[in-house]
């Protein structure tokens, strides 16, 4: 038997975990953080500009979950419908009740530790909360509960922001804690009240600093049964046209309508009931969504080590340019005050040199508010050995880690489907979703040869590694039944389905249609929607591509 067949007959047997996935990969991430990413962050000065060091913690922290929305919008209640019960140190009212950043995280028995202790514990990954200071720290808690839907999972409750012009002086900087809570994140849900839609300010520039995070943002449209279908329509109408005042991007947002009461509480009321056949839908696929954060951290957490890779990278160009643009001895404050008012045109200087991409560069206006604070004369001149070293983490160790991930994760992977006392909604099986997306079917095992052909790939017009190809099925019902093409009118239609940016999805048909046929054998579609989904959830378009040209044997 060969080596590849028994490779591949072993990973049958026993398939490889999610669980283990994530720990293989958050060792690797932390070997490559440390060694790699972090002496470039620290020669120059990364954290006062962006954001503190990792610390190992950071990097193997479960997903997080941040949950952000006006006062009453039902944020603690979604917790408890999640969880099936309450969690320590909750309290639910119509006024203003959560008035601290909560953690709710899994613990051997249920108690409540205070934020201070919280931050200086070398056990939680809170230790970067200390410098939001005394005031904030008190207004943090996290509460342990020996629950297994959050062995795998940490939800953050987050203060409920007043509506109107009634905001408080909170004493610390509270869209700086949500930004760092947010950057963290896996996941961003923002709660809206049907029934008493409403921006305040606060509220306004708290999701405006969620700028950049938009793929892993969603909005939730709470209390929905408190108003009927007409209404509903106007409410969702009213609040896509509110956010696409604020969001600055081209897409929408995917937003989730329910009415998310715990079972574990006397029923409400329901005053209209003529949506409760889609808010179940709604809900039911908001559920989806949660189930896949532990399957996909992993890839999560490679691809934001990326971005923050990229991001140091751009920022030790800046630093050693600016440090190169100043004299050596007269005139150095001239120079100085002349590199902050013209920054835009020194970016594009540094674009242009180094062949950067303009969307790894700061904000400028607030890359400058910064810099103010240090002299450009004392930076440093770029380690090309430093650079050196983030450039073999970019090239290699991170597609390396994107290679090593098999193309499915055991259903058995993370304690999601065991029954506990009371009723959780992540516990229950996931429904079919109101989406009509095609969604693609279970994965193959891993396969870790290439280029060899197999019995499995059955209509594919080129030969593939995998035992089989996901999108075979919807290939073959769109597929002309003589060329065994499909159209690129099909294709795309399908490919648009998924959600993209038009951008990501041109990019996506030039790579599936490499040669530029205008249409699709069935390895080039499995191509194309493999790296649409990938994309989708965050993963950086070139480190999809590696991956997907070698789980098929392709040659890149």
């Amino acid at each position: 038997m060969s080596d590849k067949k028994k490779a591949l007959e072993t990973s049958i047997r026993c398939p490889v975990t999610s669980e283990d996935i994530f720990k293989e990969t958050i060792a690797e991430l932390q070997d490559v953080y440390f060694k790699k990413i972090a002496p470039l962050e620290k020669a120059y000065s990364f954290e006062g500009f962006h954001s503190e060091p990792l610390t190992p913690k950071d990097i193997e922290a479960a997903p997080m979950v941040l949950l952000i929305g006006q006062y009453s919008t039902g944020k603690t209640t979604f917790i408890e419908y999640i969880l099936g019960e309450e969690y320590p140190g909750s309290y639910i009212g119509i006024e203003p009740t959560t008035d601290k950043f909560t953690a709710v995280m899994s613990g051997a028995s249920s108690k409540i530790i205070p934020g201070h202790a919280a931050a200086v514990s070398g056990d939680l990954p809170f230790t970067g909360l200390q410098k939001f200071g005394t005031k904030f720290l008190s207004r943090f808690q996290v509460s342990h509960m020996n629950k297994s839907v959050l062995q795998n999972i940490t939800i953050i409750d987050s203060p409920g922001i007043l509506s109107g012009a009634k905001q408080m002086d909170r004493g610390y900087d509270f869209t700086k804690a949500v930004q760092w809570f947010a950057e963290r994140a896996d996941l961003i849900l923002i709660l809206f009240d049907g029934y008493k839609l409403d921006i305040s300010d606060e509220f306004r520039v708290v999701i405006t600093s969620l700028r950049g995070l938009e793929d892993k943002t969603r909005i939730v449209l709470n209390k929905c049964d408190q108003i009927d279908q007409q209404q509903l329509m106007r409410v969702y109408g009213a609040l896509m046209w509110s956010l696409g005042k604020i969001v600055a991007t081209p897409e929408v947002i995917r937003v989730y309508l329910g009415s998310f009461w715990p079972s574990s509480k006397p029923p409400l009321k329901i005053k209209f009931g003529d949506s409760t056949d889609l808010l179940k839908k709604e809900q039911n696929d908001l559920m989806d969504c949660l189930r896949q954060i532990p399957k996909n951290a992993a890839i999560r957490r490679v691809n934001d080590m990326v971005k923050r890779t990229r991001q140091a990278k751009v920022h030790a160009y800046i630093i050693s340019h600016l440090k190169n643009e100043m004299p050596a001895v007269f005139g150095k404050t001239k120079k100085a005050q002349k590199l902050l008012n013209n920054l835009k045109e020194e970016f594009v200087k540094i674009q242009q040199l180094n062949g950067l991409s303009p969307g790894d560069f700061p904000n400028p206006l607030v890359f400058r508010e910064i810099l103010e604070n240090y002299d450009i004369s004392k930076f440093k001149k770029l380690d090309k050995r430093l650079l050196s070293n983030v450039e073999a983490a970019l090239s290699k160790d991170f597609p390396r880690l994107m290679q090593n991930f098999p193309n499915s994760y055991a259903e058995d992977s993370f304690p999601w489907s065991q029954k506990e006392n009371g009723e959780d909604h992540l516990h229950s099986q996931a429904t079919t979703s109101a989406s009509h997306r095609p969604m693609p079917p279970r994965p193959p095992p891993r396969y870790t040869g290439s280029g060899s052909s197999s019995p499995d790939t059955q209509g594919a017009s080129n030969p593939v590694g995998p035992s089989t190809l996901h999108y075979l099925e919807l290939f073959n019902k769109h597929c002309d039944s003589k060329t065994r093409l499909i159209s690129a009118k099909i294709a795309s239609e399908l490919m648009e389905g998924v959600g993209l940016f038009k951008e990501d999805l041109k990019d996506i048909w030039f790579i599936a249609d490499a040669e530029d046929r205008g249409s699709l054998d069935s390895v080039q579609f499995e191509v194309a929607m493999r790296l649409c989904y990938m994309v989708k959830s965050g993963i950086d378009l070139k480190l999809a591509k590696e991956k997907v040209y070698n789980d098929l044997g392709l040659d890149l």
